[in-house]
């Protein structure tokens, strides 16, 4: 019997096309990491992130995108992995001029803006600086209509009312890593809270917890006030410029409810509405049934 020989050979194995790049650009002397993934040609998705997060909370979203969409993620100065400017320089107007000098960084002319948490106000004010730029929005738990703001805003509420000292001590006593904790889980059930992994939490906290951070957060949250005068500013820029909107929705928010989504419509009547059983986080518990719809509005807008 003859001897057989049996070939072997070595697959080459090549990199994950829809892979999420890590990278650090300079901006203004500040160095400043972002995500991104997708072709460089294809249509952009901006993904301004919420608080208190970072481009950590788009690091699923990107690769179940990225075969048709450029996706970019950045951390805002004093959040995540980017660098912290002085505290007293920066609101809500001085994230939204980050995000515009990002944007003409990276050549980013025309995009969909992902619009979540403080995103939906520090994005809609790059929207109002650069309206041509604005390809459509996806708007998820942001708020800007303030007769449907939720419950957990009482306690800025009051501080608002009376900017004493103990008033002061409850917004700065949120900044830590229980209360951080309690922005990811603290109004879903115990399902779907199982779903968000403590690294949201216990990864961010070490990150923010340094003096010139917690105070940041906590200017951010007293900024909120001024920040209402902006809310018909945001209102007027949806209706007057009617691009096309998804908002999809988690009801199971303590700061956003169901309300806040329908108040979309009233300025958006075209939109299409998307609820779901989740909360605030939807991108870590619901993101097999975003991503289609998702996809499908973002396929519909871009042949328009």
């Amino acid at each position: 019997m003859g001897c057989m020989t049996e070939r072997s050979s070595t697959p080459t194995l090549t990199a994950d096309t829809h892979a999420v790049a890590h990278r650090f650009v300079d901006l203004d002397g500040m160095q400043i990491f972002y995500r991104e993934a997708g072709p460089r040609d294809a249509p952009v998705l901006l993904l301004p992130h919420g608080y208190p997060c970072s481009s950590f909370q788009y690091r699923r979203l990107m690769p179940a995108l990225s075969d048709r969409w450029r996706l970019v993620a950045p951390d805002y100065p004093g959040f995540g992995l980017s660098d912290t400017p002085p505290a007293e320089a920066f609101g809500f107007d001085a994230y939204a001029g980050f995000l515009d000098a990002f944007c003409r960084k990276l050549g980013l002319d025309r995009y969909a803006l992902y619009l979540h948490d403080y995103g939906s106000q520090i994005g809609l004010r790059l929207a109002i600086r650069h309206p041509e730029r604005v390809a459509a929005v996806i708007i998820q738990n942001g708020d800007i209509y303030e007769d449907t703001l939720g419950p957990k805003y009482r306690a800025i509420q009051a501080f608002w009312r009376d900017p004493s000292a103990s008033n002061r001590a409850v917004l700065e006593k949120a900044v830590n890593e229980e209360g951080f904790r309690a922005e990811f889980v603290g109004e879903v059930p115990e399902a779907q809270a199982a779903q968000i992994p403590p690294d949201l939490w216990k990864l961010h906290w070490p990150l923010m917890n340094t003096p010139q951070r917690r105070e940041l957060a906590r200017q951010l949250m007293e900024g909120l006030k001024q920040n209402l005068e902006w809310f018909p500013r945001y209102q007027a820029f949806l209706r007057e410029h009617q691009p096309p909107a998804l908002i999809v929705w988690g009801p199971n928010d303590g700061y956003m409810p169901e309300a806040s989504a329908r108040a979309y419509l009233r300025d958006l009547p075209k939109a299409e509405l998307v609820l779901t059983d989740g909360g605030h986080w939807l991108l870590e518990t619901h993101l097999e049934q975003v991503v289609p719809v998702i996809r499908r509005f973002l396929s519909a807008a871009h042949s328009r």
